[in-house]
This record gives structure tokens, C-alpha cells and sequence, in this order.
């Protein structure tokens, strides 16, 4: 420190005894002068300073610090201070000491030294015990709460499935019930404590072991009541902690099994023979029942509770999975030659308009997003297209309604704001398109009945409408992932095709209703050959309205259907056709390509600019 510096300490030191109010203002504004002038001096040293001076000076600040802040000098001491920080070392030994406990009780009672009801009911006790403990360690705040409660569930789960399954000693009630008490238990510690590990491992205890339970022909209404309360735990345990593997294990479980049932009993009815009593099949709908709702219930709760914050994935797709799996066991369960299934399908229908209307409730909350309104829509969709063929009776007349739903929904989500909703709406479609095609693909008169082509019509327009809908209306940006990758709705063209498909479909049913009327000998090759000339029809009609319009993507489509068309000609018609239609198919070809080489070349190019407009672009970039 300089001697100006000393001075002005100095003075501040003799004005610091006994001063007015005025006094001491004076002396905080000295301190500040005094501050201000070293901070000043130092910065001058620094600037002025050479990197070996500077260097110097980072050694002897490194040389003051603490020995605290150093490094560990080797790699094994950091590992091994942190297992002791963690306790991993004590929580291993303990669970090795308590499964020698375990190992000892078992052989014990398998040596026959005591009786197996007796050797059962003692190691129910033991686990009962670390279970008790585990709640005490909890209480304490001990780190070995955990391994006391884990291993406490895990053994007694797997000592009821032993004694009932092997020793026979456990009847099937008493069993089911000891699971659900030990998952109920461990689910209330968690709860009491905030921990996550002992409704985990109660869950999974009582759910595996409860499948497990007289595998493959459980008593499966007993079973199910274990299966519906792990679900409505695992719920529980998704508000402790974000656990979305353990929800998506209870709900394979419980769907699995609930399948199995159903299995069992439509096989039983399709062979002509009573399901036996223990399948219990009166039960079967209203447990099923039971279960979707709850599955609709649990997947809205956790969509409402996620506030702003971003839904789950299970919750997202819990609606969907949920639909198609209820519907397919009641018509596995249901279905026979003889029986009718009008009433799942009306069932059905109601149950998809219920999703539909929990989209707009969803859709009312003040939320940024809306979110949740997707997945009650996408379930809405798949759930009528499984239910309205079956309360008709015919796939191709059901599937207007379903596009019409989606247009509907298309038009909401712009009010809403989502894109999700709009990117449903385009399964939707494409769904429909598929289904027609798999419908009308061949020849055999119930495909080529003149019915099917109003539904095909209606489809072609709404599907063309909607795309031009989305060209009118671009989507919000970054609304959902689909339009994040594809932020200029690139993926809006699939409906075009889609249209253009159903609208090709309707027309060749409308050509085969013709044919049959009117041509004798030679129908198939005019049949086949008409096809063409619709195909090249439609490139020209594609290519004049994309210039009409100065779409490129329009263009972009029917050069794709030219190429389409090319390929029917030479390579279809030309190899199984000849005469007079072969001649039409090959000249509407020709046709088309010299209509759209006159087209194409009209269509106004890009304007290049000169490069002096470049050069003086460039120098104001590099400015």
C-alpha cells in the first residue's frame, strides 16, 4: 500500500469516535472517495502488468486457499468417500444379512424340521417385520429405510406365491388379500414420508405376484381387484415422483390378463360350449367396464394435475391404448357367428362422443396449449373407426363419418390453438384413404357395387378441402412436434393424395358399373385400360390447376401421377392388353405429357438477381 493510501486510512481512523449524524455522513463519503481511488490504482496495476506478474500473483492466490478445495489425489478415494457419504456398503451388507435370514428360514422348512404352514407363517412374519422396521427407519430419517421396506415387500410377495402355488398351504382369498394389504401398506409409507421406493416395490410385488398366482388359469375376478387397485397405486406413486416405467408395467400387467380372460371366454362361446365356472364370465364385461373407466379417469386427473407443466407420455397415450384394448376384449369375448354385436357398437360410438366431449371440456381451462384435447381426439377417431363398422355393419359407409370428424376437428384446433389436434385429424384421413382402399381393391361385385361410391366422393372432398383448409391456414408455429420438423406443413400434401386416391377409387367403381352395362367381349382389357386414361386425366387436370394457381406443390403432384400413369402404360397395359383400349391408354399418356410440356414450359422461373445486386448484397452483409 502506497503512502497517499496509509494517509487517507489514517484519517478515516481518527474521524471515527464520537460524531454527529452530519460527522458520520462525511466519513461514509470519504470511505467511498478512499474506495473508488484504490480500486482505480489497481486497475492501472493490472493493465499495466506482464503475464509473469499476472502468473505470480494466481499462484500465491491458489497457494491462500483452503487445503478443502483441492481435488482428491486419486480416483478410488472419491468413489469410496462417496459410497460412505451415500451408504451404499451398509445398505448392501444389510441386504445381505437379510437374505441369509431368508435363505435359513427356507431351509429350514424345507429340511422338514418344522411344519411348511407353520415355516410359511414365520417367514410372512419376518417380512412383515422389515416391513414395520422399515416404517421405524423412515421415521428416523435412516438411510437403510429403504432396504428394510424394499426387501420386506419383495419377500413377502414372493412367500405367498411359494405357499400357495407349491405348498398348497395359503388358500386363494387370504392370498390375494395379504398382497393387496402389503401394497396398500407400503403405498401409506410413502405417503407418510414422501419415499418413493416402498409404493414402488409394493406395486410391483402385488401386481407381478398376483398374475403370477395360478398362472394360466388364475381366478381372474380376484385377481382383477389386485390388478385395479395396483393401478390406482401407481397413480398415487406418479404424483411422488414422475414413474412412468411403473404405471406402463401395472397397465401391461392388468391389460394382459384381462385379454387372457377374454380370450378364454370367446373360445369357449365359438366352440359352441358353456364358459366354465370359474371363468366367471358373467363378470367379465362389468369388470372390463370397471377398468376403462378408471383408465379415462386416472388418464384425465393426470392431464388436469399437470397444470402447465408438461404431460407425461403415459398420460398422453393412456385414452388411445385404453379404447382399442376395452373394444377388442368385449369383441374377442363377444364375438360368434350367431350373436349380434349392435350394442358394443353402439356402446362403442357413445363411449368415443364421451372422449370427444372431454377434448372441448380439456379445451375450456385457460391453459396455454390446451393440452390433453389430442389424445381424447385421437382416442375419439380410433374408437369409431373400430366401433361404427360394427353397429353398421359396413366399413366403407362409416368411414365419411369419421373424416367428417376430422375436418371438424381440424377447424377447432385453429381456434385452440394446437396442432396436435391438427396432425390427429390427418391420421384421421389417412386412415379412411387405407380403409377404402383395402375395401374396393379388387373386382368381385360386393367391392364394385355402385353403393361405395358415394362414400368414396364424400371422402375425395373433404379430404381435398381440408388440404386446401391447410393452406389457407398454416399451423401455429412450434404447436406440437409434427410442426416443429415440418414448420411450412409439408406433410398437409398426404391429404391431397388421399383425396386424389379416394376420388381415382369412386371413379373406377363408377367405370366398372359402365363396362358391365354396356361392353361384351373384352371387358377386362377396357377396364383395366379406362383406368389409364383416368390416371393421365388426372395428371393434365393437376398440372393446369397448378399453373392456374402457381403451386409448385400442386406441380409437384402431378408429375408424381404422370410417372404413376407412365408406369400403369408401359409396364401394365402394354404386357396384358392390345387392340383399340391399348390404344387409348398409350395416347392418353402421350396426351398428357405433351399438355404438361407445354405447361411446364410457361411456368414462370425464379428471377435471378444480377450480380452486381449480389456484390452490393454481400458488402452489406460483411458491413
Amino acid at each position: 500500500m502506497e503512502k497517499a493510501e496509509v494517509a487517507d486510512v489514517e484519517v478515516l481512523q481518527m474521524t471515527a469516535k464520537g460524531q454527529t449524524l452530519e460527522d458520520q455522513v462525511q466519513e461514509l463519503a470519504l470511505r467511498v472517495q478512499a474506495l473508488e481511488g484504490s480500486l482505480e490504482k489497481l486497475t492501472a496495476r493490472l493493465a499495466q502488468a506482464t503475464p509473469v506478474e499476472l502468473a505470480s500473483a494466481q499462484t500465491e492466490v491458489k497457494t491462500r486457499l483452503p487445503p478443502v478445495l483441492d481435488e482428491p489425489a486419486d480416483v478410488s478415494e472419491e468413489m469410496l468417500s462417496w459410497a460412505g457419504r451415500n451408504a451404499l456398503l451398509p445398505r448392501v451388507s444389510t441386504i445381505c444379512f437379510l437374505l441369509v435370514v431368508a435363505l435359513i428360514l427356507r431351509t429350514i422348512t424345507d429340511s422338514g424340521m418344522i411344519n411348511k404352514l407353520f415355516g410359511s407363517a414365520l417367514g410372512m412374519g419376518f417380512a412383515a417385520t422389515l416391513m414395520i422396521v422399515g416404517w421405524q427407519r423412515y421415521a428416523r430419517s435412516s438411510p437403510l429405510a429403504p432396504v428394510f421396506a424394499a426387501c420386506g415387500a419383495i419377500l413377502m410377495a414372493t412367500i405367498v406365491v411359494e405357499t400357495h402355488t407349491h405348498f398348497k398351504s395359503l388358500p386363494l382369498v387370504p392370498a390375494y388379500l395379504t398382497l393387496m394389504v402389503t401394497g396398500i401398506g407400503m403405498a401409506f409409507i410413502s405417503r407418510r414420508f414422501n419415499a418413493f421406493t416402498p409404493i414402488s416395490f409394493g406395486i410391483l410385488g402385488m401386481c407381478l405376484a398376483g398374475a403370477a398366482i395360478d398362472y394360466p388359469h388364475p381366478h381372474f375376478p380376484y385377481l382383477s381387484l389386485v390388478l385395479w387397485t395396483a393401478n390406482l397405486l401407481g397413480f398415487m406413486a406418479a404424483r411422488l415422483k414422475r414413474c412412468s416405467w411403473l404405471r406402463w408395467i401395472v397397465m401391461l400387467v392388468s391389460m394382459v390378463m384381462l385379454q387372457l380372460w377374454a380370450f378364454r371366454i370367446g373360445v369357449a362361446l365359438r366352440q359352441g360350449i358353456q364358459p366354465p365356472p370359474e371363468l366367471a364370465a358373467s363378470l367379465f364385461l362389468p369388470v372390463l367396464g370397471v377398468f376403462a373407466l378408471t383408465y379415462l379417469l386416472l388418464a384425465l386427473f393426470g392431464i388436469i394435475q399437470s397444470g402447465t407443466e408438461r404431460v407425461s407420455r403415459f398420460d398422453q397415450s393412456l385414452p388411445v391404448i385404453n379404447v382399442l384394448w376395452a373394444f377388442s376384449s368385449a369383441f374377442c369375448a363377444m364375438y360368434t357367428k350367431d350373436t349380434p354385436l349392435l350394442a358394443l357398437g353402439i356402446v362403442g360410438i357413445m363411449v368415443a362422443l364421451l372422449h370427444l366431449g372431454a377434448s372441448f371440456w380439456l379445451a375450456r381451462r385457460a391453459v396455454i396449449g390446451v393440452p390433453g384435447t389430442a389424445a381424447f381426439t385421437f382416442a375419439c377417431g380410433a374408437l369409431l373407426a373400430l366401433a361404427l363398422p360394427v353397429a353398421t355393419g359396413k366399413l366403407i359407409l362409416s368411414l365419411p363419418a369419421l373424416s367428417l370428424i376430422g375436418i371438424f376437428m381440424a377447424i377447432f384446433s385453429r381456434e385452440w390453438n394446437n396442432g396436435s389436434v391438427r396432425a390427429v385429424t390427418y391420421l384421421f384421413h389417412i386412415y379412411s384413404c387405407a380403409a377404402l382402399f383395402v375395401a374396393v381393391r379388387g373386382d368381385s361385385p360386393q367391392q364394385m357395387d355402385a353403393v361405395n361410391i358415394l362414400p368414396a366422393i364424400l371422402l375425395s372432398c373433404i379430404m381435398v378441402y381440408q388440404y386446401l383448409w391447410c393452406r389457407w391456414w398454416p399451423p401455429p408455429p412450434g404447436s406440437s412436434i409434427l410442426f416443429k420438423l415440418d414448420e411450412e406443413d409439408r406433410s398437409a400434401v398426404m391429404l391431397l393424395l388421399a383425396g386424389l386416391l379416394c376420388g381415382f377409387l369412386a371413379m373406377r367403381i363408377g367405370i366398372f358399373q359402365v363396362v358391365q352395362l354396356t361392353a361384351g367381349a373384352g371387358r377386362e382389357e377396357i377396364f383395366r385400360c379406362a383406368q389409364s386414361v383416368l390416371i393421365n386425366g388426372a395428371a393434365v387436370f393437376l398440372m393446369v390447376w397448378g399453373f392456374m394457381r402457381r403451386d409448385r406443390e400442386i406441380r409437384n403432384v402431378a408429375i408424381m401421377v404422370t410417372l404413376i400413369g407412365a408406369g400403369k402404360v408401359f409396364l401394365y397395359d402394354l404386357l396384358g392388353t392390345h387392340g383399340l383400349p391399348l390404344v387409348c391408354s398409350v395416347f392418353s399418356f402421350g396426351a398428357a405429357a405433351a399438355v404438361e410440356s407445354v405447361v411446364l414450359g410457361k411456368w414462370p422461373k425464379t428471377e435471378i438477381k444480377p450480380v452486381q445486386d449480389l456484390a452490393a448484397a454481400n458488402e452489406t452483409v460483411n458491413e
